[in-house]
Order: structure tokens, then sequence, then C-alpha cells
């Protein structure tokens, strides 16, 4: 935990790691709360009508500890990967919880996954068991993957084909369970990468992750935990951002979590949960923050008790944060971090470390560099690639089956992240944007955040993102791809209007010499934009009624 000091720099200094040579997240997330405070609300599921149903640390470690023998008893053992698929509920963290405490190894699966993304990380993690829904068996089924290391199947939707019920066999075993003594170091989880470059791969973290995660959690949600709090996040389970920023180190902490399925994000529920069910800590990434935006005066219109907003997984941009400041009444605070290594930057309103346009600064016990290519650390200002030194306790102990890939991440002690960054005297960290994302054009290096952020401050549109395009003269030019706000309709006049607010904000070189109008944008399980796909398809010229192109005026 962070000291109780309401300073930076006394923060950095006074830091220490203290995590201990054994240590279980299941044992620490729940059973530890049971022995001590068993009545308390672990979890509170809210389904879609509204309605909660609240679980106790004594009946999540109960629960947990049946399932933790069912597995057991299917032959599921110490290391072997558990797949689990399925939506924010108490029964993926009752299947979490006993995993950790079985020894073996978590492996969240977004349910937005499609049958290829499926097939590819269970074949590819030699899965032992899958935990899924009736859709999800359902996906398994339909990807024809080749599961020769499965051995257990449990369907929380009842028994169904060679699948168990998942409810049916914790019923059947004791709650009487020895939970294994794992070491902090052992492995605990295997997180697939989102798959922005290559192909996804899988980051194996210990035990010792969740620990490593409390400074910046502490830090974005301003010394959590505080009388009152309760977590929520849009953020399915599957990701870092979701099980580490927010369900995990809660749970850690004793503070109830709401879970909430949603079959599709829908900005007006997500402000009537937070007012029914209490919520005062939210962890969102910035695309379920830029949906949040749609709903008007939402402190005039729920009854809302927000104490922190924290977000991560893209650069927020100086336009969100100043509407959360305005529409919410609070500063969300930004962190930042990757599969393999994350919440090593962060910001807190509440000791001054907020600086629009930046992610924040480094979360104490977090060695975090802004890198030339030769390892050396650039100098304030300059232009590098965000590294985090090793040791650190919250980083992956390697990607799966890829001794080389792991090898490769790393730039003697630094773990290189493919961010761009920029630091100032102070420390604070500006994102440009991934290796790939950055634009060089008339020999400027142009990072997209900037330009997507001022692209949100047009009236007209909902989303945008910014790639590089093959320019003969320029290198590239800026394109930018934007969903429109409802009311307005894609067309040059627009397109040229749009390109003349960005330039009179930013400048000749930074605004989108070429607009195309989309219905949406390829984003990742996680919420990120898929840039990638966009700079494939932006050398294609423009046609049809529903694209518009803004040429470069003949002054530019």
């Amino acid at each position: 935990m962070l000291p109780p000091v309401r300073d930076y720099d006394a923060l950095m200094r006074e830091f220490r790691w203290s995590i201990p040579r054994r240590y279980n997240i299941g044992v620490d997330v729940c059973d530890r709360w049971a022995a001590t405070d068993p009545a308390r609300i672990a979890i509170l599921e809210v389904d879609a009508s509204g309605a909660a149903t609240a679980t106790s640390f004594a009946e999540l470690r109960a629960a947990s500890n049946r399932f933790a023998n069912a597995l057991r008893r299917a032959g599921v053992g110490r290391g072997d990967r558990v797949a689990l698929l399925l939506p924010q509920s108490l029964d993926l963290a009752i299947a979490h919880i006993a995993v950790y405490k079985l020894g073996a190894v978590a492996l969240p699966l977004a349910v937005l996954f499609g049958v290829d993304a499926l097939a590819y990380r269970l074949e590819d993690a030699g899965a032992s068991c899958l935990v899924a829904n009736a859709a999800g068996l359902a996906k398994v089924a339909a990807s024809g993957a080749a599961l020769p290391d499965l051995r257990a199947v449990f369907s929380v939707d009842g028994p169904e084909g060679s699948a168990a019920g998942f409810r049916e066999a914790m019923e059947r075993e004791s709650d009487d369970f020895a939970p294994v003594d794992t070491l902090a170091d052992d492995p605990a989880m295997m997180i697939y990468t989102s798959g922005t470059t290559g192909a996804p791969k899988g980051a194996l973290h210990a035990h010792r992750v969740l620990p490593g995660h409390l400074p910046g959690f502490g830090m974005v949600h301003e010394f959590y935990p505080q009388p009152g709090d309760r977590m929520w996040t849009p953020a399915d389970w599957a990701w870092a951002g979701g099980l580490l920023n927010a369900m995990l180190p809660s749970l850690h902490f004793g503070v109830t979590v709401v879970a909430r399925k949603f079959e599709k994000f829908d900005p007006e529920e997500a402000f009537r949960l937070l007012q029914d069910h209490g919520v005062r800590n939210v962890f969102a990434p910035p695309t379920a923050l830029r949906m949040l935006r749609a709903v008007k005066s939402p402190r005039e219109r729920f009854d809302l008790d927000l104490r922190t907003v924290a977000s991560a997984g893209e650069a927020l941009g100086a336009e969100t944060l100043a509407w959360g400041r305005e529409a919410l009444g609070l500063t969300i605070n930004e962190a930042f971090g990757q599969t393999e290594c994350n919440l090593v930057l962060a910001s807190c309103a509440a000791i001054g470390v907020v600086r629009p346009g930046a992610i924040g600064r480094a979360v104490p016990g977090h060695a975090v560099g802004i890198i030339r290519p030769d390892g050396a650390l650039c100098e304030p200002g300059e232009t590098g690639q965000i590294a985090v030194r090793r040791p650190d306790p919250v980083m992956f102990l390697g990607y799966w089956g890829r001794e080389e890939a792991t090898r490769a991440k790393f730039l003697g002690d630094w773990m290189t992240t493919g961010d761009q960054g920029v630091a100032d005297e102070e420390g604070y960290v500006r994102f440009l944007g991934r290796d790939d994302d950055v634009i060089t054009s008339s020999g400027y290096r142009i990072g997209p955040v900037e330009i997507e952020d001022c692209l949100l401050r047009h009236a007209a549109v909902k989303m945008a993102a910014a790639v590089g395009k093959p320019d003969a003269l320029r290198t590239e030019i800026v394109k930018a791809f934007i969903v429109l706000n409802a009311g307005y309709a894609p067309g040059d006049a627009l397109a040229a209007d749009i390109g003349a607010f960005v330039r009179a904000r930013l400048s000749a070189h930074e605004y989108p010499r070429e607009i195309e109008f989309v219905p949406e944008l390829p984003l990742t399980t996680t919420g990120k934009i898929i840039r990638r796909e966009l700079r494939d398809r932006a050398p294609i010229a423009p046609k049809g009624g529903r694209q518009s192109t803004h040429p470069p005026s003949p002054a530019a």
C-alpha cells in the first residue's frame, strides 16, 4: 500500500515493496477477509432489471473452495491453464479465486471474442479446463479447435453434452479446501495481449502481480480505500484493466465490487447503475468515457456519489479530462501500462499529480524511463520509447512458449513497451502513440493522440482515429477516420470544416489532410483503436456516399 502521506516526492522516497515470499491471490482477496469480517459484502451482482444479489466474503470462500475441489476432482492441478469464458458475474469471481487457490493458472477470455480468437488462445495455451456459459461453449464448438489437453468443461448454465454443470459440480463438493502454498513468483494468470501488433501472445504473470498493482491502484483512486468506497468497471474482467485495475485490487482491500453484464454498453444504464447501487469508484477505458459523454448533465439527472474515476488503455486526452471535471465534478486520473507490465505511470489529483495531455508520473516502486534505441535515457523533451526497468513485481514472467519474443521485449534491464512518449523536467510523461502509430510528415513526428483529442472537440465528432497515409511529397499525411454524432451527415463541406477546426487549434502539419467518415472504428476487445487496420485502409482512395475527403489547400 501507499504510505499515508499526501506528497508525491515523499511517496517516492518512503515507498518500499513488502511482498511476502509465499503469497496466493485467492487467499488474499477472499479467505483473509472471510476469516476476519465474514459478513462483509464481496460481490454485488446486478441483473438487467437492476435487481442486486449480495455475496459475502464467507459465502465467496465457501463457493470457491467447493469449485477448487471440483477442479481437483476433474484432474486439474498446479500449473494447468483454466480458461474462463464468462461475463462479469459472481460465477466468474468464484472461478478465478478457485483457480488461484488450486495453484493453477487462470486464462481469462473475453466474451466478445469470435470463434477464431477463442480457438487460437485455447490451442496456444494448451488449456486443461474451460469454464463458460452456453453461448461460450457454442462458440468453442463452432471454432473446431483441436484441444487435446482439455480434460474438463463446466457450464454455468447447467450440464450440456460433455460439460458438467458449474453449480451442480460445486454442490457435490466440500466447502473445506486447503489452498496450495504458492510462492509469490509462481504463475497465477495468463492474459493475452490485445494483438494491436502481430499475433496475440500469452503474458504469464505470477501471484505477485496483484500486490504489484496496489501502489498505482492507490494513486488513481486517491488513497483507496476510503469509507464508503464501492467499485465498478464496464471493462471485461478478462482484460488486465478490468481484472487488475478494478476487481482483484478492490477485493484485496475488502471493498465491494459491483458486477453487471451489459449485452451492449448503454451510457444511460451505466449512470443509473452508479446511482442505484452507490458506486463510488469507477475504472473506465477512454472509449467508455467517450460514450458516457453522450449523456447530457449527468449530475443533474442522476444522484451520483462518485469519489474517483480512473482510466487507462489509451491516452485520455485533454478534452475528456475537461468533460470529467465539468460533467462529473472530479478529475479523471489516468494510468499507463501494458498487459506485460501494468499500472506503472499514474495521475493522482488528490496530491496534485495531474497535467492535461500527460498520463502522469512514475508510480512509487516502479522505475519508468523514456529511452533511446541504444537503451540510454532521453533528455527531458526528447521523444523516445516508454520503458520499465526490471525487476518489478508487476512485470510478466514471460510470453507463453515464446522465449525469443520474451528476450526481444527487453533492452538490457529495460522492458520496452513499443509506445512512444516524452517526459518533461518533472517526470510527467506524454503518450504519443505506438511505435507504428507515430506519423512522419514533412520531417515532423506526429503522435495521433493530440490530433484525435482535438477532433473530439468538434461538435460533429463522436469518435476519431488518426493514422499516417503514404504520400510521395510528405512521406505521410494525416488521415482521420471519424464517426459522427447523431444529426450530422458526412460530406465534403463538413470534412473541410473539421480539417480547418484542427488546423486552427494545432498546426498546419498536424491537421488531417484527408477525412473518411465511417460508421464505427475497429476496436480490440479492450476498447483500443486498431490503427493498424486503419493504416491498411488509408492508401485506398475513398469511394461511395459515406466517405469524404478533405484535400490540402494550395497554400498548405
